[in-house]
């Protein structure tokens, strides 16, 4: 993974390119950023950087043997911690990074933007309490005492280190404070207010912001070939969520636009035997177009808010879909916005702990209606 192969976040990755040149590398680093932002990549891209041997003027070469071997999740000194959890063939004490990572390197090179739900599907965990335990602090021991085989730095990327048992988290607060000579640890999370304060205390925060709406298009176009439009309507949806954008790709409709405004037009008309006709069809498409509905219409909720208060200019609809934010906006005053809005988050929400679809969806046909007819 290199720096050039992640979209946008130039002035960061700039940053943390200067900080190899000059010499200035902080030993215990968190990269904290939404799921689906760029922080695992650019931890792996970032200890790409460090090891490389012929770096160009603003990135790792690729090449050497360095940048081959951790492009491949090989490199002797480029060592991954990530929550587990038990399986069929894999229980107890030895449930620990090391025993999965065959599954982790197919995870990290065809989900470098993935999360949790993806990874448990990759090595196949029989729940859903992930966890770096404290028998995985004892395994970093191990492996950081030793030298460095052929890198100039040995580097610990810890993935969702929120994860960690508060036992494993203090079992590492010496070593993240003194490490080994040329150690560098990559801290990996998604919150990071779950993260015990020793450990904060002890690492250099990197924050970093979700993806925008063109980089996430521009690289659903170059990488998978979209055309530009459904490229577009796919990063309105995905909420600065580049994983979640992927996960899209083969299951968002085209339609998805049209079929909201057909929704708002049967709950604004209050034709409730179309509301139960439309909660048996949602309940039949994918719960990545179920979410992905709900998602499209809190990005047009707040269009609506921004042209509501005048910011025409950074409301990017054309078309048929800028006639219809238009009027919907002039049917919304603040208070149904937001009454809206806490609607289709809850959806969202319930939705994703597996509720009933048929309800969810129902239900909130009714309170959006109950919304624009007080």
């Amino acid at each position: 993974m290199k720096l050039s192969q992640i979209p946008g976040l130039e002035d960061l990755k700039e940053k943390l390119f200067r900080n190899v040149e000059s010499g200035k590398v902080a030993h215990a680093q968190l990269f904290a950023g939404q799921e689906g932002s760029g922080n695992l990549a650019l931890a792996i891209a970032y200890a790409t950087v460090l090891n490389c041997t012929s770096r160009t003027k603003n990135d790792a070469c690729g090449e050497c043997p360095s940048c081959q071997k951790i492009a491949k999740y090989i490199h002797p000194d480029l060592h991954f911690v990530f929550p587990v959890s038990a399986t069929k063939k894999i229980k107890g004490k030895d449930v620990v990074s090391d025993n999965y990572i065959g599954s982790w390197r197919s995870f990290v090179t065809l989900h470098p933007f993935g999360n949790a739900i993806e990874w448990i599907q990759e090595f196949g965990g029989e729940d859903k309490q992930l966890n770096i335990s404290r028998e995985e602090s004892r395994n970093i021991l191990k492996k950081l005492s030793l030298k460095s085989f052929e890198g100039s730095y040995k580097v610990m990327i810890i993935w969702l280190a929120e994860y960690m048992h508060s036992s494993a988290a203090n079992a590492l607060l010496k070593l993240l404070e003194e490490p080994p000579e040329r150690t560098v640890f990559l801290l990996v999370t998604n919150d990071y207010e779950k993260i015990i304060g020793t450990i904060l205390s002890r690492v250099q925060m990197l924050k970093i912001r979700p993806f925008n709406k063109p980089e996430i298009a521009e690289y659903l176009s170059a990488h998978y070939e979209l055309e530009l439009a459904k490229a577009q309507q796919i990063s309105r949806i995905s909420s600065g969520d580049l994983g979640y954008a992927i996960r899209l790709i083969n299951e968002v409709e085209d339609g998805t636009g049209k079929m909201f405004q057909e929704w708002m037009r049967i709950c604004f008309k209050k034709e409730y035997g179309e509301m139960v006709k439309w909660a048996d069809d949602f309940f039949k498409t994918s719960k990545v177009n179920q979410r992905g509905l709900f998602q499209y219409g809190l990005t047009i909720l707040r269009d609506s808010l921004l042209l509501s208060n005048g910011a025409n200019s950074i409301v990017a609809n054309t078309g048929m879909e800028g006639e219809f934010v238009s009027k919907f906006a002039g049917t919304l005053d603040l208070e149904k916005l937001q009454s809206l809005y806490q609607l289709l988050n809850s959806s969202i929400y319930h939705l994703e702990r597996n509720g009933n679809v048929k309800i969810i969806f129902l239900e909130t046909s009714l309170r959006i209606s109950s919304v624009f007819n007080p």
